[in-house]
């Protein structure tokens, strides 16, 4: 007899949980969480709201006022990324409790779609032309390394230069840099903290020059023979958070199948089983339907060595 304490409604709600447990640069970037998108299709498009800029204006008694349109504006993002899980369940994994069954299946699971979002939203990377870690001489933002975690100095110029709010502002590194900044005397003695379990891990332990250092295991080395004009080093990247989106919308359960959706802070999971014939086996799936943007690249800026000259 299945456990009645697992339901499609129980399970996806755990899964969404998980999943969120195991993002990293989906927490760090903009993500609109202000309306509740309808059931979407891959390919469909959604509008993200871009919150508003203003401009400071000087008073003039004899003018008046100047009102400024305060309408958010909306950004197209085109939901094209259909990251999926599938594997069998055996009765009995039907018969184990939800904590057993999240232990088992539901987190391995999350922690694969997690891996795909975050690595998708890193592929942003590619629209950013600014660059530090590479020193030049008579340039005030680029006095320092990549592997030195006082290059953030110099990416916080470079941002402060292009008038990105001070606020709000990331840094997120690969394993390498991550080696060399935690050899230093700035992050030897730091203190973790975070908001979930994902991000505690991935937090550098301290603000560093303005911003909150985050490393992943997801920002590839370079190649063992980079070509000429590509990356010599892992290339990192520091932002504020509307530098780049990520949207993502909830998928109809098939006709037939059992299943449940679960969304919360704009994140939507979908999680569906249902008896396979041709495997002679319950197939349980959980999958994501999600887009990623950049809506301002020069709110970001590259950490990364020389490339292949």
């Amino acid at each position: 007899m299945v456990n009645t304490f697992v339901t499609p409604d129980v399970i996806a709600r755990q899964a969404l949980v998980s999943l969120r447990e195991q993002l990293v640069m989906q927490q760090l970037v903009y993500t609109d969480i202000t309306s509740d998108f309808a059931s979407a299709r891959v390919g469909d498009t959604v509008n993200v709201r871009k919150p508003a800029v203003f401009t400071s204006k000087k008073f003039d008694r004899a003018a008046g006022i100047e009102i400024q349109d305060a309408t958010e504006s909306k950004v197209p993002v085109k939901l094209d990324q259909f990251d999926t899980v599938d594997f069998e369940v055996t009765s009995e994994d039907f018969m184990l409790e939800i904590d057993d069954l999240d232990e088992r299946l539901i987190t391995p699971a999350a922690f694969a779609i997690a891996t795909g979002v975050d690595q998708q939203i890193l592929t942003l990377r590619n629209d950013i032309t600014q660059e530090v870690g590479v020193v030049t001489a008579g340039d005030p933002f680029r006095g320092r390394e990549y592997s030195d975690p006082r290059v953030l100095i110099g990416a916080g110029g470079v941002l402060n230069a292009a008038k990105v709010p001070t606020t709000e502002r990331r840094a997120v590194i690969g394993v390498g840099t991550h080696a060399s900044w935690l050899d230093t005397d700035d992050l030897q003695h730091a203190e973790k903290s975070g908001s979930t379990e994902a991000l505690r891990e991935a937090y550098l332990g301290r603000r560093l020059s303005g911003f909150d250092p985050y490393w992943t295991q997801n920002i590839a080395g370079p190649a063992a023979v980079p070509a000429v004009g590509d990356p010599t080093t892992e290339v990192g990247v520091a932002f504020h958070r509307t530098a780049f989106a990520f949207a993502s919308a909830p998928m109809a359960v098939p006709p037939g199948a059992n299943g449940a959706v679960e969304t919360r802070d704009g994140l939507s999971i979908r999680v569906t089983w249902d008896y396979s014939m041709d495997r002679k086996a319950t197939v349980f799936s959980l999958d994501i339907l999600y887009g990623v943007k950049t809506l301002d690249k020069n709110r970001a800026v590259l950490i990364k060595g020389a490339d292949k000259a």
